[in-house]
């Protein structure tokens, strides 16, 4: 029986999908405007291992997630420029809707990159905020309708009255009362509580003027806020009640209490059935951020020698709701661990059976809340295991969920100064000197490699 941690209840809960055999499941995509760091792409492999799993387990999964290229601003709290404009003006773009367009078309094809570089199954259906302008009004009207709005007297922004709404804040635990206007860094004056949120911008009710993405709407010309993009678009492909959805932690307080609030106020039906949150990469013990620097992109870590599937290899040794601390250092032990599980699986025969009690003992692992550090240590186990039958093929099985190409050759592209010193070390063993040919093995080993002597002569693998 497959248990999750529901960030709702707070406790493991056994799944059970709405309907049999069929999973609703929603993940909060990335705002395309610049690219996506090592912290970010941990929840995204969070999210994969999480259908990988579902898959595994024989549903059906019907996978959405959104891309932001309009309405997130710089502060929660309703206040800010839009990071898509911030994005131009720091790459020297003219601030038109045909620029804006490009550089979110740029950002998002490198971050679809990026995913298949970690072997990151695409979901079913990618939503784009700005093409769903229609749904979102429609989502507000139906808010406005119930009661749960109200229109800022001298910003004409649409709010949220989250005073209304019984139980705001009930998934992160939010105590309000004693809340003052000012709890947060900005206020906004048209705002009746401060926890209100804006469902739609106004032109008039904004000191940009010359926003570049605007449309017509029952209240103004302008734009919405980022939380109602999430559901509008969420409802549009899963249906009022879905099962599952991700994100980071950090959604939990603001992003996602305000998806609940606003799609629950509309349809009067529980919007989601499963919370999932995916903690932080942490570095000596701070949450790395944009805002703090110091990120690596997978193509960074590419061109300091680490792998994209090491570094997947790395965040799959810490459960996915605990923080992992991350540094060149830890990265390169995990990178030496997953090739060197590699090499020893790629040694291996295939006897063409299955070992049913390494295969009960990972899906035991994998269907207790994702313990995908549990299954790697049963992975590594099993390949130690001597006596072990079934190896192969019950590897390729397991590697469904990992996907970390366990099985896959890789060809080695070899540098002509490892090439050079191969030839040098079989000439000295042609003299038998064998000194001097250990002596270069080092050398080969200190670089990146190692060499076994076969029968066909000497292979090299990466260390």
């Amino acid at each position: 029986m497959l248990k999750l941690y529901n960030t709702l209840t707070r406790r493991k809960e056994a799944f059970k999908p709405i309907k049999p055999s069929y999973v609703g499941f929603y993940a909060c995509g990335p705002t395309v405007y610049w690219y996506q760091h090592i912290g970010n792409l941990r929840t995204y492999i969070f999210g994969d291992i999480l259908k990988r799993v579902l898959i595994y387990n024989g549903y059906k999964v019907k996978h959405v997630i959104n891309i932001t290229d309009v309405g997130h601003l710089t502060s929660d709290a309703d206040m800010g420029e839009d990071k898509m404009v911030i994005a131009l003006k720091r790459e020297g773009l003219p601030l038109t809707k045909e620029s804006m367009f490009k550089l979110a078309e740029k950002y998002t094809g490198i971050f679809k990159q990026d995913i298949k570089k970690l072997n990151i199954i695409e979901p079913d259906v990618w939503c784009k905020a700005t093409e769903h302008i229609k749904e979102q009004i429609e989502l507000i009207k139906r808010i406005e309708k119930n009661n749960y709005a109200y229109i800022g007297k001298k910003s004409g922004n649409v709010y949220f009255d989250t005073s209304k709404f019984k139980d705001y804040g009930r998934l992160a635990r939010l105590k309000l009362k004693g809340l003052k206007a000012g709890a947060r860094t900005e206020v906004d004056p048209n705002k009746k509580n401060p926890r209100d949120f804006v469902l739609w911008f106004t032109i008039k009710g904004s000191k940009f003027k010359e926003h570049l993405l605007k449309w017509p709407s029952p209240w103004g010309e302008g734009w919405p806020g980022w939380h109602i993009e999430c559901s509008a678009m969420s409802i549009k492909y899963l249906g009022e009640n879905f099962d599952i959805h991700t994100g980071g932690i950090d959604h939990i307080p603001i992003h996602h209490t305000n998806e609940i609030a606003q799609s629950e106020a509309a349809t009067g039906k529980k919007f989601v059935n499963y919370w999932l949150h995916g903690a932080f990469l942490t570095s000596k013990g701070e949450k790395v951020s944009k805002s703090t620097g110091g990120l690596f992109t997978l193509a960074e870590l590419k061109e300091a020698g680490y792998e994209s599937l090491a570094y997947k290899y790395f965040v799959l040794t810490t459960s996915y709701r605990n923080n992992l601390d991350f540094s060149l250092k830890n990265l390169k032990n995990a990178q030496n661990a997953y090739r060197r599980i590699k090499n020893i699986i790629l040694e291996l025969k295939d006897d063409k059976k299955i070992n049913k009690k390494y295969l009960q003992e990972f899906e035991k692992a994998i269907n207790d809340d994702l313990d995908m550090p549990k299954a790697l240590s049963i992975l590594w186990k099993f390949v130690r295991d001597k006596r072990a039958e079934g190896k192969i093929k019950t590897i390729e099985k397991m590697d469904k969920v990992f996907a970390l190409d366990l099985l896959k050759k890789e060809k080695i592209k070899i540098p002509e100064k490892i090439k050079k010193l191969i030839q040098e070390r079989e000439e000295a063993r042609k003299k038998k000197n064998f000194k001097l040919a250990d002596k270069i093995r080092e050398k080969i080993k200190e670089q990146g490699y190692i060499i076994e002597d076969t029968i066909e002569g000497p292979r090299i693998k990466k260390l």
